[in-house]
């Protein structure tokens, strides 16, 4: 019943596209539900950039969304967006507006600007090809669309960080019911197994790769000025073929984050702009409850894929270089 084997394509009327850009070091991915989704969105952590995420929110008049976009770019990356709502207009999908059908395509960014070219950020482009590439099937995970240059464990600088990326990950909760999530991790903190709490990629030592453990970086900084870091965040999407109201899916968003607090050390910190998105594709019954807590494992089960799928680039190590012999 709870095999984390899949990815979020197995909930039905998901797609997942990439556009990666490996010399620049950033992308985009989009995640497609054209026919339409009930929408949430939960927020945390002191530096978000994001689109169209009031709307999501009860109160609202929208009530669908007909995709989400991950980018890579910081504010800038929020352009790709334009690109994926082109490509929906082109197929008739959006909210009727009377004159014209208005895609609503909610966007988060993480920041990825200092790894590789800071100059080269994804925009409409890349949001358009991202649409074209979308598929149901097997998702692609590590240095690809909005992973490709997320990096971890930032307290020691970047130059001691390490590299992460983008993972999915589902499960089934049996009568056909599936919870998946999607999530580029380009944390403060450091990224540890959600299971046993090992750290799979971190801020390193000075003079060593071993794991300088962020969280006991920053006791010996008590009383002393802690740098800005506010290059970081985990953005993601989780999504169940669950009939929910709009109230009920910000509530899985806002479960959903527990699922970043069981893998990254520490979470939603003032350097991070964790924001989740939950989407509902479908119309089975179930308890909001167990949607919600089953979408915390997926997250933190996909935050940990995401790190041990990651290559190294830019001058950073990933999991499978220094633990090559643990690599699957």
């Amino acid at each position: 019943m709870t095999t984390l084997a899949g990815t979020i394509t197995d909930v039905p009327g998901i797609r997942v596209g990439h556009a990666t850009d490996w010399e620049a070091l950033t992308g985009c991915t989009v995640v497609l539900c054209e026919k339409g989704a009930v929408g949430g969105v939960d927020q945390r952590g002191g530096a978000p950039g994001t689109r169209e995420t009031d709307l999501l929110r009860p109160l609202h008049l929208v009530q669908e969304v007909h995709a989400v976009l991950l980018a890579g770019g910081s504010a800038f990356g929020l352009a790709a967006a334009d690109g994926v709502m082109h490509y929906l207009e082109e197929r008739g999908v959006g909210f009727d507006a009377r004159v014209a059908r208005v895609p609503i395509v909610p966007a988060a960014i993480l920041f990825d600007l200092e790894l590789g070219d800071a100059r080269t950020r994804p925009n409409a482009t890349m949001g358009y090809a991202a649409c074209q590439s979308a598929a149901d099937g097997p998702v692609a995970e590590g240095n690809v669309g909005a992973g490709t240059g997320a990096s971890v464990g930032k307290i020691m600088g970047l130059e001691r960080a390490m590299k992460s990326g983008l993972g999915t990950a589902s499960v089934s909760l049996g009568g056909g019911l599936v919870v998946g999530a999607l999530v580029a991790a380009n944390p403060f903190g450091d990224v540890v197994d959600p299971n046993t709490g090992e750290i799979l990629a971190g801020a390193r030592k000075l003079r060593s790769d071993e794991p300088a453990n962020t969280l006991a970086v920053m006791r010996s900084l008590v009383g002393k000025t802690v740098l800005n870091f506010a290059s970081s965040t985990i953005i993601g999407v989780v999504a169940a073929n669950a009939r929910l109201t709009k109230e009920e899916a910000n509530k899985v968003a806002q479960m959903a984050q527990d699922g970043i607090a069981r893998a990254v050390r520490p979470a939603h910190t003032m350097f991070d702009g964790d924001t989740l998105f939950a989407l509902s594709t479908g119309k089975k019954r179930a308890d909001v409850n167990l949607i919600g807590a089953y979408a915390a494992v997926v997250v933190a089960e996909a935050i940990a894929r995401g790190a041990r799928a990651a290559e190294s680039a830019g001058r950073l190590p990933a999991y499978r270089d220094l633990r090559p012999e643990t690599e699957a």
